[in-house]
């Protein structure tokens, strides 16, 4: 078992800086939307589904938060998704626009208009290796497939996107031809999907450049985490001139998942300065909703919203935080701002000034030879692979002898 205890840490509270440096510049991009799909990628994690509820609940906190596109899912797919997206589309806020996905299929945008959703989501796959093997179609058929569907779609009022799957993969005379074919018929938007996960950054930023030049339609992205550059692949996307990237909640999704909406979120936010709208103070309780729900577990190490993201158990790390929070966390990314807690932790790596720290707030008076006394019982029960509960921490305090602080305040004077 981990050996550790959670708790908040007391201090004088600091401005938050950030201090200039190696990576010092300026924002490159003055803004960035957010399009959440936990509800439609993200449900399409294996062994993942999403009740009604489920559903209604994500959507609800999501359109609290104000983010700026929630997949509500994929109308056609069976009566209770229809349901879902038509009822998370008609009790939306008005400042979230719910978005239904369609293949380039008359029924399948059909579904999503009568959905009532405000942007309809159609994709065709456009990589060889897919037309082939998965979608059975010529490129002919899917260039007339695809502007059909963008002019259904545009004829009925609402906003349409246009994403030619499997992008990254897609021979570039024709990802050129079908994106120009779709914004000729008017589309909206254009999403760059990196469908298998195979971008880099400076690679995906050098097609977001050219789709710049491709199309007038604004760009979005939507990129996988095969390799784990996701998250890095979207703010690339940022970075070249998109204008939305597309994320799911813990980066759930298909096999590896997508770009982590916490992830990219506080990047924007913190690292390029960019206010994107959004309420962070509630995306802890957002991870944790989506944790519960999608029954997939967050690692204790994912960045901003794992157990691991704001704690410390080094004993160098937990005195640099106790004078000053900024010494060994980013400085421009707190706890508070994304609703979680900092915590010392209790373990092998503990040092003296986490623990006269901790005896201190749980009433002890302690001397220097008592701290190190107690701190070489935590480290102890630590490199025994056993757990320091609050409980035995103050068993370890008892067993040397420390004292209890005296009370400032007594009982008549309160």
């Amino acid at each position: 078992m981990q050996c550790h205890t959670r708790r908040r840490i007391r201090r004088r509270p600091r401005r938050v800086e950030f201090f200039d440096g190696t990576l010092r510049t300026s924002a490159e991009f003055g803004a960035a939307r957010i399009f959440d799909t936990t509800l439609r990628d993200g449900e399409q994690s294996p062994r993942t589904s999403f009740s009604y509820d489920d559903k209604r609940d994500i959507a609800a906190l999501l359109d609290a938060m104000g983010v700026h596109v929630v997949e509500a899912g994929f109308p056609v797919n069976s009566d209770a998704e229809f349901a879902a997206v038509r009822d998370i589309a008609e009790s939306a806020s008005g400042n979230t626009d719910v978005c239904g996905l369609a293949r380039v299929v008359d029924a399948d945008v059909e579904a999503a208009l009568d959905a009532n959703v405000d942007v309809v989501h159609v994709f065709a796959s456009t990589s060889d290796v897919q037309l082939a093997d998965s979608m059975h179609a010529t490129r002919e058929e899917v260039v007339e497939r695809s502007v059909d569907a963008v002019e259904r779609v545009r004829e009925a009022g609402a906003e349409v996107m246009f994403s030619p799957m499997d992008a990254t993969r897609t021979a570039p005379d024709f990802l050129r031809e079908v994106v120009g074919t779709v914004t000729e018929a008017g589309v909206d938007w254009v999403n760059i999907p990196d469908t298998c996960g195979v971008a880099t950054p400076a690679r995906f930023a050098t097609l977001v450049e050219q789709f710049t030049e491709w199309t007038d339609a604004r760009i979005d992205v939507h990129t996988h985490d095969d390799f784990g550059l996701a998250s890095a692949n979207a703010l690339a996307g940022f970075e070249a001139g998109a204008a939305q990237a597309q994320v799911s909640v813990n980066g759930i999704g298909e096999r590896a998942g997508n770009a982590a909406f916490e992830e990219v979120v506080m990047a924007v936010e913190s690292i390029h300065g960019v206010d994107t709208g959004i309420d962070t103070t509630r995306i802890t309780e957002l991870a944790r909703m989506v944790e519960e729900k999608s029954a997939v577990p967050v690692p204790a190490n994912k960045p901003v919203v794992g157990a691991n993201a704001f704690a410390h158990e080094s004993g160098i790390h937990a005195a640099g935080v106790i004078e000053n929070a900024a010494t060994f966390e980013p400085g421009v990314m707190t706890p508070e701002m994304v609703g979680a807690e900092r915590e010392l932790v209790m373990g092998k790596h503990t040092g003296t000034h986490s623990v006269r720290e901790r005896l201190r707030e749980v009433g002890y008076d302690p001397t220097d030879e008592q701290v190190h006394a107690v701190t070489r019982k935590v480290k102890d029960c630590g490199a025994a692979k056993e757990r320091v509960t609050d409980e035995r921490f103050v068993e370890f305090a008892e067993s040397v002898g420390v004292d209890r602080a005296r009370e400032t305040v007594t009982e008549g004077t309160r």
